[in-house]
């Protein structure tokens, strides 16, 4: 029985090392592209390490684009989309749990059926608002349409309907108002679902492609993405200045990951209990 059982583990840690290597295979393979020649990149076959590890294609990449800008941009772009999509999401989701109002269930039903369309039907009427309010190749137009989120509505909500009843009555009978028991009592103890919407929406933010693309098109106000994407030409491509901007591009998400991974995955795993 002992053999039976250390071999099943073995088995299960053959698995799991198996689809680690598969899923960082690709970014491992960014990182030492960047530091490839171009002829390096585009051999067939191709090789996995760069015969000599240089830094071309990193001062490249940030004299071809405004690189400092566009970063900016970006950074801009998640850090306000985060904190305001966090604050509205925690108050919606607030009301919708620990509130009692008219046609409440109705009204949620309806903010979750958007999670059933797909985002692509809204960027026609997104475009027209932003345009008729003058905000076109505008910082704002970046983030204005991603302020709000049924998906973080609906976690959060998971987290305020698990807490007990009796916190809210005894808030109330010491005398606090609704904003008191939101902001001072409840909040704090949701933290893991607050931190695992900050680290999904900064994400989604950050590596948002389609909507940057449409509404700014001057290079001075694009984001990461769409610049990167102005490297890919018709008859050429410079992948290793590519790969050098994707990388410099992922570092603040990993980061992020990794200093709030136990918040995350303690917000992930409590996002399906409900009281």
């Amino acid at each position: 029985m002992k053999n039976k059982a250390s071999t099943k583990k073995i088995i299960v840690h053959v698995i799991l090392l198996a689809g680690v290597a598969i899923v960082v295979f690709p970014f491992i393979w960014m990182v030492l592209t960047s530091f490839k020649t171009a002829g390096e990149a585009m051999q067939i076959p191709p090789t996995f390490f760069p015969k000599q590890f240089l830094l071309d294609a990193y001062t490249q990449i940030v004299t071809a684009l405004p690189f400092a800008r566009v970063y900016l941009n970006t950074i801009i772009s998640t850090l306000v989309t985060t904190a305001v999509q966090v604050a509205f999401c925690s108050m919606a989701a607030y009301a919708f749990a620990r509130i009692e109002f008219p046609f409440k269930n109705a009204i949620f039903i309806l903010i979750l059926s958007v999670l059933m369309v797909p985002g692509q039907i809204f960027l026609i009427p997104q475009y027209l608002i932003i345009q008729k309010v003058g905000l076109l190749d505008t910082i704002p137009a970046l983030f204005l349409p991603n302020l709000f989120s049924a998906f973080g509505t609906f976690l959060l909500r998971q987290f305020f309907m698990s807490l007990p009843k009796e916190l809210e009555e005894a808030a109330i009978l010491d005398g606090c108002n609704r904003f008191q028991i939101f902001g001072k009592i409840m909040l704090p103890l949701v933290k893991p679902g607050i931190v695992s919407l900050v680290i999904f929406t900064a994400k989604f933010a950050w590596n948002d492609f389609m909507w940057p693309l449409i509404v700014n098109t001057s290079p001075k106000m694009m984001t990461l993405g769409p610049a990167l994407a102005t490297l890919q030409g018709q008859y050429t491509t410079k992948y290793p200045m590519q790969m050098a901007g994707a990388v410099m591009a992922v570092i603040p998400i990993i980061v992020l990951f990794f200093i709030f991974q136990r918040q995350f995955i303690e917000g992930v795993a409590q996002s399906g209990i409900k009281g």
